[in-house]
Formats: structure tokens, sequence, C-alpha cells
């Protein structure tokens, strides 16, 4: 019998929140293409889609707004939590541990409900922001009711109204962060919900799984990609100088995606609308150019084409995010597609109980 691993192929469950087609290059949100939503959308409209199956009209939008301004708050106990946690415990153990805590009996109940959903992502980039001021000795900076999703948590983070352009680009991104099938921590969060916990708890584990470098990895190698070549003139001779060591590319080619990521070209549209505001987005746009060119001289046929990771690298950078809260900055992202899994769950639930094969010692039989 040929060994079982990975369950790659095996169908876990239907779903109509997301569609993943690798061979022809789809990403779908409940009926519509996610790089349009990323790039013509706000992320609470592709949020209250994902949520509730259709989008917003002007009304159900400005009070989801409303809603979720309200719940961005951390509650005082939360902040005392935080504030205890020694400053060696990663940001994604804190964001775990948070969300434990945020499972108080009165969110503990089942079946889950849109506004626990609509509580824990509006408060996770709150979370996000106030651990990562206070380890860097800065004030902690409050939500502003005014301000948008995206653009709260980059004034909570940085302390200063954030650049339309730079809100438009993490918008984009994170939309395109929402939702990608069964992933591994969406599965983790089906499989904890399944048993009738709740929402907090399934959420924890899907954290869990997020936080394994196999999954909820960030660019990191892009940026340093970026960093080194540093300038537009050094682009094709540093390139030149990887292909012809036989060095790999970072960005370029995916293992689901065998055409092009369709998330990469909704953040490229985001990334070229930038152009010319931002000198990181220039050069980013330049070295995209440049490496297509050369992939298809050293490799012709191979079809390599820029990943999600290329463009996500170039927002952050551009964003002047500190690496240690990229995969923080991912979660606060996938949490809508986490708990729209997890309603969905819900309302059609059965536990998680697949078979294993036994490889071990049989005892005796005659005995």
């Amino acid at each position: 019998m040929a060994k079982v691993t990975g369950l790659e192929g095996v169908v876990a469950g239907e779903t109509d929140i997301g569609l993943v087609d690798g061979e022809k290059g789809h990403l779908v949100y409940r009926g519509y293409w996610a790089k349009e939503l990323a790039v013509s959308r706000s992320y609470e409209e592709v949020a209250y889609l994902l949520w509730n199956g259709h989008l917003p009209d002007p009304g159900e939008l400005e009070k989801l707004k409303q809603d979720m301004a309200g719940a961005r708050i951390i509650p005082d106990y939360l902040r005392g939590m935080i504030d205890l946690l020694p400053p060696t415990v990663p940001m994604m153990l804190v964001l775990q541990s948070a969300v434990a805590a945020l499972g108080e009996p009165v969110n503990a109940t089942w079946p889950p409900t849109l506004p626990q959903a609509l509580r824990l992502t509006s408060v996770l980039p709150t979370i996000i922001a106030y651990r990562y001021r206070k380890l860097n000795n800065l004030p902690v900076i409050e939500p502003l009711a005014e301000l948008g999703h995206a653009a709260n948590y980059l004034y909570m983070l940085k302390g200063q109204i954030p650049e339309e352009a730079h809100v438009r680009a993490l918008s984009a991104y994170l939309i395109l962060c929402m939702e990608h099938g069964m992933n591994a921590s969406t599965f983790a969060s089906r499989v904890v919900l399944s048993t009738e916990s709740d929402m907090c708890a399934a959420v924890c584990g899907a954290i869990g799984a997020m936080k394994g470098p196999l999954h909820g990895g960030a660019p990191s190698e892009v940026i340093a990609m970026l960093e080194d070549i540093g300038t537009m003139d050094r682009a094709e001779p540093w390139i030149r100088a990887v292909l012809d060591n036989g060095g790999k590319i970072m960005g370029f080619g995916h293992r689901i995606y065998k055409t092009k990521d369709p998330r990469a070209e909704a953040l490229m549209i985001a990334t070229v609308e930038m152009n010319g505001k931002d000198p990181s987005f220039d050069l980013a746009i330049h070295v995209e150019h440049t490496a297509i060119r050369l992939l298809e001289e050293y490799k012709p046929g191979r079809r390599l084409f820029t990943n999600v990771e290329f463009y996500a690298a170039a927002i952050l950078r551009a964003l002047q995010l500190d690496p240690e809260i990229f995969t923080p900055t991912f979660t606060a992202g996938r949490i809508v597609g986490w708990t729209s899994h997890i309603l969905e769950q819900a309302a059609n639930n059965r536990i998680f109980r697949p078979q294993s094969v036994y490889t071990g010692p049989m005892p005796d039989l005659e005995a």
C-alpha cells in the first residue's frame, strides 16, 4: 500500500465561499473574481461579501463600518494580559493568547455568530499594533472611528494618518489574504469548530497553523532581494549574476498556480497605480519586468510568472512594516476567511473523524 500523507487531492467538504483553481489561475470569492474585488472594493465590502454572500448596499456598508469601529477597542483586562507576556513571546503567540482570552462565556457559544466574527476581525489589528508599539517603547495609538480598517491599522502602527496610496495598497493585500480554499489554517479552524467548540477556539487553532513557516511564511526573501538590488540600474546585472550561477529569482513561479497567480495580478495593478508615488513601488515594477525578460532568456518556455509573494513583498517594503509583523498582518487579512468557514461549518456541522492506516506491530493473535 502506498504511504498516505498530506491529504493532497482529498475533498474534505463543500463550500460556496471561495474557489481556487491553480490550473486555470482562478481565485473566486462568492462568485466574484478576487483580483477585481481587491482593486475596486474596500476591505469592509469584501468582508461583508464573504460573511453574508452578497456585497453590501450603502446602508449595510455604513452599519458594518460603525460596528467594526465599535469593536476595535481592546478590553482593559486583555491589555493587562498582553502587558504581562514576556517580550520574547512571538507576535503570533500573542495573537493566539489574546484570541483565547476573548473567548469569555458570552463569546464561547454554539453555534458561532456573525457578531463574534466581526469582533475578532476588528480587534486583531489593534492587538498587533498595541503589542508592537509597547515592545518598541512607543506610545499606544488608539483607533480612529473615521478611518477604515486598513487605514486604521497603518495609523495605529505608525502614529500618523497614512497616505491614500499606502491605504489602497494595504487594502488590496489584505483582501487577497482573506480566502484561499481549504488551506491548512482554514481546515484547522473547521476541524476545531466541528467538535462544537467555539469560534475563538477555532481561530486559535487556525493561528497555530498559520504560525508554521510552511504556511504563513512571509515574503522576506523577496524583500531581501529588492534591498540587495537597491536601484534600477543594478537590477539586470544582479539578476544575470544569480541566473549565471544557477540561482533562483525569488517571487516567480508557484506550486499551485500553473499560470498567472491572480493575486499577483491584482497586487500588480495596485502597485502600478502607485508608480511614481513611492520609490519602493517603482523599483519593484522595474525588477519584475527585468526578471521576466531574463527568465524567458535563460529558461525559455518555463512560463515563470510573478507570484503573490513578489508584490506582497513590494507592498510590505513600501509600507515599511517590520518583518516581525508580516505574518500577523497576513493573519489580520485571513481572519475573514476563517470566520466565514467557521460559520459555514456550523450551519451544516458534522465532526471531522478521518481514518488512519495502522503500520505498527500486532500482538500475538494466538495469545
